[in-house]
């Protein structure tokens, strides 16, 4: 497994180029991938959930394979644009959304299956994106990719949110991987509400065959979290055949329950569709093992339990 080439440091490098002109190249900005204004998936309630782009794992399950990687500006993806949405402007793949259809022929011709529709946006003009729905939502998600590899601009987007008379009511929520230094948290921890974790795996062998990484960083968090009152939902992802092992699972709930036993679990079972295609022929396991692993879950001591 390769990981992908790392993001420029919160993302700065490729978002100020791409900073519309006249904008202010010094500011923040964050390099968001697409948003949806109301959803029920991304935390508690309904919720405006932003997509970063980039991550520092290299999932073959992951269901938004397209926000892994950063567009490194090679243009493979312009000449086969069917409504001419791509340009290359000053060395960089501009795109026009306006004469997009959304057919993502661009991904598709990408050599690292990357989006080139990223947009460069300020925390001020995500905030207003958010506060026309405000009246409607419980919170706001930030996710990706992976959220705190753009620490800056997230810390920067909360505050703005919390300024703002429309949206100060609104939960601040982080979706990530755990894959996230200490440092990060720190950072980040004044301006959020919570926090949602992936555990893909408990043990580093089955990690890294499902990730690319260890998973010590990704308990650390788990732990730093729980710690602060800050850990909202753990999420396992269970594929049958690579993590599913009984005993693998039980020490993973009997950890979780002695770090936060009060803790939201989500059980998911792995799904093909939309995966890599070095994941198109993993097992999805029944709906009889995936009741199994919740029971497994609930067995270790922990009672918030959902199972999907």
């Amino acid at each position: 497994m390769t990981l992908p080439r790392p993001l420029p440091a919160d993302a700065a490098a490729r978002a100020v180029r791409l900073a519309p002109d006249g904008a202010d190249a010094g500011g923040v900005r964050g390099l968001v991938s697409g948003t949806i204004p109301f959803s029920a998936v991304d935390g508690p309630g309904n919720r405006f959930a932003v997509f970063l782009q980039g991550c520092n794992m290299d999932c073959p399950a992951c269901h938004n394979p397209h926000t892994i990687r950063v567009c490194d500006d090679c243009g493979a993806c312009v000449d086969g644009c069917p409504t001419a949405a791509l340009e290359v402007v000053g060395g960089a793949v501009r795109w026009r959304p306006d004469a997009c259809i959304g057919c993502d022929a661009c991904i598709a011709a990408c050599p690292d299956a990357s989006s080139p529709k990223a947009r460069s946006v300020t925390p001020d003009a995500l905030v207003a994106e958010v506060r026309p729905v405000a009246p409607f939502l419980s919170g706001v998600t930030v996710s990706g990719g992976e959220a705190t590899q753009q620490a800056t601009f997230v810390r920067a987007f909360f505050a703005a949110l919390a300024a703002d008379p429309t949206t100060a009511r609104l939960t601040r929520f982080v979706d990530g991987n755990g894959l996230t230094p200490p440092a990060v948290w720190d950072a980040l921890e004044p301006v959020m509400d919570g926090a949602m974790i992936d555990l893909k795996a408990f043990d580093d062998d089955a990690h890294r065959a499902l990730t690319g990484t260890p998973v010590a960083p990704v308990k650390a968090s788990i732990d730093r979290l729980a710690a602060r009152g800050l850990l909202h939902e753990v999420r396992l992802l269970i594929v049958p055949g690579r993590n599913d092992a009984p005993d693998a699972l039980h020490r993973a709930a009997t950890w979780l329950a002695g770090v936060a036993p009060d803790v939201h679990v989500r059980v998911t079972g792995f799904r093909r569709h939309g995966v890599r295609p070095g994941a198109s022929g993993w097992r999805e396991p029944t709906a009889r093992e995936i009741r199994g692993y919740g029971d497994a879950v609930r067995a270790a001591g922990l009672a918030n339990v959902t199972v999907v």
